[in-house]
């Protein structure tokens, strides 16, 4: 049996959920290094591949709030392991096909229905049901700060597989590298069937229709929105927008990025504890806000590599650290028995905006030429949701039903 007999450890759920984190964020940030030598080998416009990282985060939102059901569920074991097999099929899938509609399908549906079983939203619920209350937001925290070191330590080396090894060849190795690490790591993710979470007894539709109809969960769904739009326009389109302003050297695009990984260990770390102390409703408009500033300034600045590598670190402070946040007023406003599922809603609105900055940023750059617009976008959605944040009520929804003592 896969379910354990006890609740694991705080400090191996972390660790084993880090590992996984790290493997699953870091691949995934790494995507764009492979939208140019894909698209050369294939014939293919920059559209291509853009719809098709576009359509893999559109389908990671759309699976989230049923891989968390599942791990709600069936324990997070089970949903991490089947996560693995089609990270590494997805994988697999973008180094063979090349037809172009089965490539943007494939990738798409596979990737993300991946991702959606190994990242933050599934990670989240055990991490949420294993820390105590008073240090949840810094264990989200903490599992924040593992994605961000994927990003970190796998952007150099995914970048050196393609340029030692080819593309496609880089594609077997990392696939071969996930279920080398992530089927072990599975085992210590196993946790027992939870009766109770708080006295409460829920249906999942009685949690799905409480989170919708309260206000809050609403503005922090909208919220999201931005962030998926800024941080995956960014990560996918970053490298070819300094290569289009004159950039050759391929290692700023590679260091630009591995900045962003390495800041956001403490962006996310940081914004984690901070949310222990805090209100998250302000620390989150703060984020959003700030990285308004961030950008406008790094488009008006003259570019070079400094004004990059100032830009990716000062954006990698802000990058992920709306996660553990995000997942603390989740859990502090509904409790954690179905946090999955619900982070997993939330995050779908994360991937919304996803698609539509990955996907707008070869669409705009096929039809205009260059990314201005979707830069000034980008600027706009920060504000939007820097005001939307603010008034959010963190406090534990009062429930009328109450299970008797």
């Amino acid at each position: 049996m896969w379910t354990a007999s006890r609740a694991p450890d705080l400090k191996t759920v972390l660790i084993a959920s880090g590992l996984v984190l790290t493997l699953a964020m870091g691949v995934r940030h790494g995507f764009g290094f492979w939208l140019q030598p894909i698209s050369q080998a294939n014939g293919w416009t920059r559209e291509t591949f853009s719809l098709a990282m576009a359509l893999q985060n559109l389908m990671w939102g759309a699976f989230g709030p049923f891989a968390g059901m599942a791990a709600d569920r069936f324990g997070t074991a089970r949903v991490v392991i089947v996560g693995a097999l089609l990270y590494a099929a997805s994988l697999l899938w973008m180094a063979l096909v090349t037809q172009p509609t089965l490539f943007v399908l494939g990738a798409g549906t596979l990737g993300g229905a991946a991702l959606a079983c190994t990242a933050f939203g599934v990670v989240s619920g055990i991490v949420g049901r294993v820390a105590p209350a008073e240090k949840r937001s810094w264990a989200f925290g903490i599992s924040g700060a593992a994605g961000s070191f994927g990003q970190f330590v796998l952007m150099p080396i995914e970048q050196q597989l393609i340029s030692a090894t080819g593309w496609q060849n880089a594609f077997y190795l990392l696939a071969a590298l996930l279920l080398l690490v992530m089927l072990p790591m599975a085992w210590y993710l196993r946790e027992p069937v939870y009766a109770d979470h708080g006295g409460h007894q829920q249906s999942i539709g009685e949690a799905i229709r409480e989170a919708f109809a309260y206000k809050p969960f609403l503005l922090l769904v909208a919220g999201y929105f931005v962030c998926g739009f800024q941080v995956v326009f960014i990560g996918v389109h970053l490298p070819a927008y300094l290569q289009d302003k004159g950039m050759m050297d391929p290692n700023v695009a590679v260091i630009a990025l591995a900045l962003i990984g390495l800041f956001n260990i403490f962006g996310s770390y940081y914004a984690g504890k901070l949310g222990g102390r805090l209100p998250k409703r302000y620390l989150l408009s703060s984020i959003y806000i700030t990285r308004t500033v961030v950008i406008a300034l790094f488009l008006l600045a003259p570019l070079s590599s400094a004004s990059v590598y100032v830009f990716s670190a000062a954006m990698g402070l802000l990058w992920l650290s709306t996660v553990p946040l995000t997942n603390g007023v989740v859990a502090g406003i509904f409790g954690v028995k179905y946090m999955s599922m619900l982070s997993g809603f939330v995050f779908f609105s994360h991937q919304v905006g996803s698609f539509l900055g990955v996907w707008l940023g070869g669409y705009l750059f096929t039809k205009e030429g260059s990314y201005n617009t979707v830069w000034m976008i980008t600027i706009a959605l920060g504000v939007f949701a820097a005001v939307v944040n603010l008034p959010i009520n963190e406090k534990a929804i009062v429930r009328k039903q109450v299970t008797a003592a």
